[in-house]
């Protein structure tokens, strides 16, 4: 027999002990895995989830009391915010808290390229140091420009990097002024961009306008020496066309941190390119920022089954129905 003065939630997140018994002070927890969510969420209010974790339509017909989904990631392209607004529930995530690890990586991936590190470690791993010529010579990033699809948060701390560098920078976003502090980051339309940039780095929600934004028209406007960095999300770049431009040495290379599907079928045909990086997500991959990341969805679920604006909301507009309890 549940406790109805306590709200139901359905964790999707695995919680260390500490942050379960903050939210059981004040919440009934039912852990739940995408398989099994539907026999526990009709009497949910709240569900914290992993930011791929999918939330269709139909399991919304199955949760008639659901009021927040608190994602943990910056991402929101799990839920479609047009029917959470029609049924008012309140969409969360964690920005801000996992800028500088995603701007870190970045940076790194970005220096991972220039200098062939991974083919490099390879060579050595292999034994093939003293038997064969190393992999080849890298690229001075001074001098070279970044370009930049999306530039909010991340995109301005991969710039702020960048300087240090001694990389010019240009920018396309919905907006053509950088703002101040950045008289240094010039904005481009996304065609002049990709033919100047040496590297082009993604850091752009997915959405309806963004999916495939980069496709095969957009990596024929690319330098044969342009490398592709995306810590962003997979679909905002065209897979198959990436795969094919690089097979095709089109383009240089690309590192990718994200891809259309996570993880990859072991037949993926990029994954047995040598001119692609693959690494599994690990943008927010830090102790710290895991944590933070935790600590800000906790606040977001519990300050919206209190009744009270969470710190982030991606869909403002749900909050006065998501407030209250139904």
């Amino acid at each position: 027999m549940r406790d109805v003065e306590k709200p139901l939630v359905c964790l999707a997140v695995a919680l260390p002990d500490d942050a379960l018994a903050g939210l059981a002070d004040a919440c009934e927890l039912r852990p739940v895995a995408a398989d099994t969510i539907a026999s526990h969420i009709a009497e949910a209010e709240g569900l914290l989830c992993p930011a791929p974790f999918p939330v269709p339509a139909a399991l919304l017909d199955l949760a008639p009391r659901l009021r927040v989904v608190s994602n943990f990631g910056v991402g929101f392209n799990n839920v479609d915010l047009a029917e959470m607004n029609r049924r008012g529930i309140a969409v969360c995530n964690t920005p801000g808290v996992l800028t500088d690890a995603v701007a870190d990586l970045t940076v790194g991936m970005i220096v991972a390229a220039s200098r062939g590190l991974v083919a490099n470690a390879n060579y050595v791993r292999e034994r093939r140091w003293g038997r064969e010529p190393v992999p080849g010579l890298g690229w001075d990033l001074r001098g070279k420009t970044l370009g930049l699809i999306g530039f909010g948060r991340i995109g301005k701390a991969v710039a702020h990097r960048a300087r240090a560098f001694g990389m010019n920078t240009c920018f396309f976003d919905l907006f053509d002024s950088p703002g101040a502090g950045w008289d240094d980051c010039v904005y481009q339309a996304l065609d002049a961009l990709l033919r100047e940039a040496d590297v082009v780095s993604v850091h752009t929600n997915l959405t309806p306008e963004t999916f495939h934004l980069l496709g095969e028209r957009e990596f024929a406007q690319m330098k044969p020496s342009a490398w592709v960095i995306n810590t962003s999300r997979g679909p905002v770049i065209d897979q198959a066309a990436l795969t094919n431009a690089l097979r095709e040495r089109r383009i240089a290379g690309a590192v990718l941190d994200v891809l259309e599907t996570e993880p990859p079928p072991a037949d993926d045909p990029i994954l047995t390119l040598e001119n692609a990086v693959i690494l599994p997500h690990i943008g927010s991959a830090t102790v710290e920022t895991r944590a933070a990341m935790l600590d800000l969805s906790i606040r977001n679920l519990k300050a919206v089954l209190a009744g009270e604006p969470p710190p982030e909301c991606v869909n403002p507009e749900a909050l006065p129905r998501a407030l209250q309890r139904r």
